[in-house]
């Protein structure tokens, strides 16, 4: 997986949906797209728009589609790989012509999902079995159906960690430094690495909000004027642990030469020893780590180094979740096959993902997570509307890099100024445009 499919992880695990830009879709349906009680009686030809071109051109893919017509023998699906998902489908979504099958593109607000999108049916009848259905809610009824989830953390290397003689999670931020000090002094790895370059790791910082806190709603409490940089704040102290990484010399000497796609395979050869990413991640690093004659075996995962009651807590949240066209002429075979691909394909599985249905297990790549009981809370998107018309007002961006790469760069001295007054004109930011933001 490339960068465009890393994207998906690293920008969707928090919703952005913002200001819709399209205008094709029509006046809201009330025609749900059901579920089909006799795989025998559906019929036709349908298209899955997916920005996995990786997937379609291996023909994996197309071995779903084998799968799927054992039970649906009747129902053909064809599959268009778009390298630039969001931009294409933006703009096909003017027209009637988006695929039977789509994920929806984050540029749709959620309260238009009933003008481009079929009801899948009852948030109370979906959301006993599936996770993430608040994200896709509109006025009771269910849109979309995520692919997968992902939770956040730190992807390492076992083997670095163990050389500089750490052997156990960080539990605050504090130990967490003293370990990549302990690297920086007893090995020759990088100790944290920020993909300064790229920027779009960057984001995941974000998506630890909650996990601090052991808070699935702690999302939502950043609705208003709540200064979310305070003394206690949750992002204070995620993003003080970014900030005293850098100005401690614990990453890499110029972030301005970092290389996302080069990343993989120095963690992998523990040229560096750790990296915040999204759980989707570690399948990379592991793949990585086969290409280059290492072990997959030392590419570990932790958790935010931080505890609530004596216990870890990470985020889960959405990835893109698949959706019905509201035009499409073949409603149940579309819906056929978002319920066959999350239910019974196993792609969350083989992606090393958590699944959306919650009764399955958690992925192997997470099972270091389990085994330490970590707790998993899935993070509710009651109030990210609301959070992301402050964030876009106050032009900060919490799903865009470029206020953590002013951060490290005050923190490394490439820009003037202190921490403490960087965090206090976020604040004011933030606080003022809570007062304005949906008026």
């Amino acid at each position: 997986m490339g960068k465009k499919q890393a994207l998906a992880g690293a920008f969707l695990a928090l919703a952005t949906l913002t200001v819709a830009g399209c205008s094709g879709g029509g006046t809201a349906s009330k025609e749900t797209a059901a579920a089909p009680t006799d795989p025998a009686s559906v019929s036709g030809t349908i298209k899955v728009l997916t920005h996995r071109t990786d997937l379609v051109q291996n023909g994996v893919m197309k071995e779903y589609a084998a799968e799927f017509a054992k039970t649906y023998p009747k129902v053909k699906v064809e599959f268009e790989g778009l390298t630039d998902y969001e931009g294409e489908v933006k703009i096909r979504m003017n027209t009637e012509n988006y695929g039977d099958v789509l994920m929806i593109p984050a540029v749709i607000a959620k309260n238009d999902y009933p003008k481009f999108f079929a009801p899948l049916g009852d948030t109370a009848d979906l959301a006993p079995k599936y996770r993430f259905t608040d994200k896709t809610d509109v006025g009771g009824k269910v849109y979309g159906v995520a692919q997968f989830g992902n939770t956040n953390g730190f992807v390492y290397n076992k083997a670095v960690w163990k050389e500089a003689g750490v052997t156990e999670w960080p539990k605050t931020p504090e130990e967490f430094l003293a370990g990549l000090r302990a690297i920086a002094e007893k090995t020759d790895a990088i100790p944290y690495y920020t993909n300064f370059k790229d920027a779009w790791p960057l984001t995941s910082w974000t998506n630890n909000v909650g996990s601090v806190s052991c808070d699935g709603a702690a999302g939502d409490k950043l609705a208003g004027a709540v200064s979310p940089w305070k003394e206690g704040g949750e992002l204070r102290l995620i993003d003080t642990l970014l900030h005293d990484t850098v100005k401690g010399g614990l990453s890499e000497k110029d972030p301005s030469t970092t290389n996302w796609e080069a990343s993989k395979g120095m963690i992998a050869k523990g040229e560096i020893a750790t990296m915040q990413l999204g759980s989707w991640a570690i399948t990379q690093m592991q793949d990585a780590a086969k290409k280059a004659g290492t072990s997959p075996e030392d590419i570990g995962y932790m958790p935010f180094p931080a505890q609530k009651d004596g216990r870890y807590c990470a985020m889960v949240g959405s990835d893109y979740q698949q959706a019905v066209n509201i035009h499409s002429e073949h409603k149940d075979a579309a819906r056929a096959w978002i319920d066959w691909f999350t239910d019974k394909s196993g792609y969350a599985a083989k992606e090393g993902a958590i699944s959306a249905v919650k009764a399955a297990e958690m992925p192997a790549t997470l099972k270091d997570f389990v085994d330490n009981d970590v707790t998993f809370l899935d993070r509710s998107e009651a109030k990210t509307g609301e959070v992301n018309a402050i964030d876009n007002a106050a032009e900060i961006g919490l799903n865009k890099p470029d206020y953590r790469q002013k951060l490290i760069d005050i923190a490394r001295g490439a820009q003037k100024g202190s921490v403490e007054d960087f965090f206090a004109d976020l604040d004011k930011k933030w606080d003022e445009a809570a007062k304005t933001a949906g008026s």
